[in-house]
């Protein structure tokens, strides 16, 4: 059995070297925070005094501060009153205490994917900034690794391809391995080798009083249980043991686009493909819908497929869909090290730029209901119609195989939706233990997510789209269904039975865990628990 998720895209030592802007006045926050917030001044002399000398503080009007508070969404705004860039975990234990003591917030950030928009109501908070926390140290055994929580997946690719090793990442490059793996973490290895979450074997976590803890399956094991699927509400992960395996030697992608009127025959192929759990673990889909004004003023359908092995173990499942006549045909052979690339999921792609807008609205459903597609469909046309500045999206449908995600019991991670049969997103992007009983099992799962340039009115818009298209979705799928929506994805306003399940035993483990390792909620920015 596997998953399929649909998701609519519509993304202080003064010795201590510190870089600075001339700005002494005192930050002003609400009275419910802080009545009287220390200055910058102070902040950058008593905050640096205490860590190591390698850590920097970067103050608002300093170059270095715009860089590192710049988020991949461009409608996320976290306010900070200084940047934190610790070199290791004391500084940040010390960062901790230290706004714990001005009753400052604070929020740990590495690549800035982070979008759900109880982002925007933390203000004049503190960052930490842990992209240099980077190391990458593979094990003598070669069936693990070391990794710093400021890893991403990148890097950590590059690494292992060259020692001939492969670990679960997420499907895009650019977005770091703690961040995905604290909300479970999606990606085309899940088959193989699980979700992110699966594949931490050890955990050295800063909490929210500041002290450093370690946690594992034998110590602090019901922390490393909420970290593996609800971790953004607990703590701050430094550093952490990972697994890793013997890489896949080549990978097959396939792409292939068709006219609007194949609608129907290309979802009826991805529903035989996706039926009862039997797309292969090797098999990674994304279809999407996209503009192609050289081909039609309607938009088109591309579906992309990538296979774990040779173009001829692949070819039972791409012959169908060579079979519907696309218009444009494109197929390649790539390494681990570069498959992102190739198929323009990489560091360098559109998709990991920053400075766009995006908004996320996921919700499962069971399999693609043909007549919900045109009325998605339809609704997406009259989106880029009237509203030209969401035209550089695409309506983009990630579907993953869940072999390895339902190996793990689903009692053993915070991680809820493993019952689902295929895991499946849709999402408008730049172009260039669940209740196990049959009606409340999920195989597929849709959401919204705009992409769009920053604007006001742009934010307003994407979720008047957005919550129609999720509701469509809903509407179309099994009647009496509970909607269920993935952390990661989710766009903030959902209930906390949709985000982290709705088995009573697992709310109430969550909410007691969350009482006891965070009772005055510092890490309540981003879909919290209480």
């Amino acid at each position: 059995m596997y998953t399929f998720r649909s998701a609519i895209l519509f993304a202080l030592s003064l010795s201590a070297r510190i870089a600075y802007a001339q700005d002494n006045a005192s930050v002003r926050v609400p009275a419910f925070l802080n009545p009287t917030v220390p200055s910058l001044n102070r902040i950058q002399h008593e905050l640096g005094s205490q860590l190591s000398r390698a850590a920097k503080i970067y103050l608002p009007g300093n170059a270095s501060y715009s860089d590192a508070t710049t988020r991949w969404n461009g409608a996320m705004h976290p306010n900070f009153a200084a940047v934190v860039v610790p070199t290791n975990d004391q500084d940040v234990a010390t960062t901790v205490r230290y706004a714990n003591k001005n009753k400052l917030p604070f929020f740990a950030v590495n690549r800035g994917h982070g979008s759900s928009i109880d982002l925007n109501k933390l203000r004049h908070g503190i960052s930490i900034y842990i992209h240099n926390l980077d190391s990458i140290i593979i094990a003598s055994d070669n069936q693990s690794a070391v990794l710093g929580g400021g890893v991403y997946a990148d890097p950590l690719i590059k690494t292992l391809a060259r020692k001939g090793k492969i670990a679960a990442t997420s499907a895009v490059t650019c977005v770091g391995i703690v961040g995905a793996g604290l909300g479970g973490g999606m990606g085309m290895y899940q088959g193989l080798y699980g979700l992110v979450a699966d594949n931490f074997q050890e955990m050295t976590i800063v909490t929210a009083d500041g002290s450093i803890v370690t946690a594992n399956d034998r110590q602090n094991a019901d922390l490393f249980w909420a970290m593996r699927g609800a971790g953004h509400n607990f703590g701050i992960v430094t550093s952490y043991v990972y697994k890793i395996y013997d890489s896949i030697p080549a990978w097959y992608a396939a792409s292939y686009q068709y006219t609007h009127d194949k609608l129907d025959a290309v979802f009826t192929e991805l529903n035989k493909l996706i039926n009862n759990g039997k797309q292969p673990k090797e098999l990674t889909t994304y279809t999407m819908f996209a503009i192609n004004p050289g081909v039609s003023n309607k938009p088109v359908i591309i579906v992309s497929m990538w296979y774990a092995g040779p173009s001829t173990s692949a070819l039972r499942y791409t012959q169908p869909f060579l079979n519907l006549n696309p218009f444009l045909i494109n197929n390649q052979t790539a390494t681990y090290a570069n498959l992102a690339d190739a198929v323009g999921i990489g560091i360098k792609s559109p998709v990991c730029q920053s400075g766009m807008s995006h908004a996320s609205f996921p919700v499962g459903i069971q399999s693609f209901n043909l007549s919900t597609n045109h009325q998605v469909y339809d609704l997406y046309t009259d989106l880029i119609t009237k509203h030209p500045e969401f035209k550089g999206s695409v309506l983009q449908f990630e579907g993953y195989p869940m072999q390895g995600v339902q190996a793990i019991d689903g009692a053993k991670t915070a991680y809820a939706h493993r019952v689902f049969s295929s895991h499946l997103y849709t999402s408008p992007r730049p172009q260039s233990k669940a209740q196990n009983s049959p009606s409340n099992r999920e195989r597929d799962r849709s959401a919204f997510q705009a992409t769009y340039p920053p604007s006001p009115l742009s934010d307003d818009i994407a979720p008047l789209y957005g919550h129609q298209i999720s509701s469509l979705f809903h509407a179309g799928d099994a009647p009496g269904r509970r909607l269920n929506t993935y952390v990661n994805y989710a766009y903030g306003d959902e209930t906390l039975e949709q985000v982290y399940g709705y088995e009573e035993w697992r709310l109430q483990k969550l909410r007691k865990l969350k009482k006891q390792w965070d009772p005055y909620g510092k890490f309540n920015w981003f879909h919290p628990i209480l």
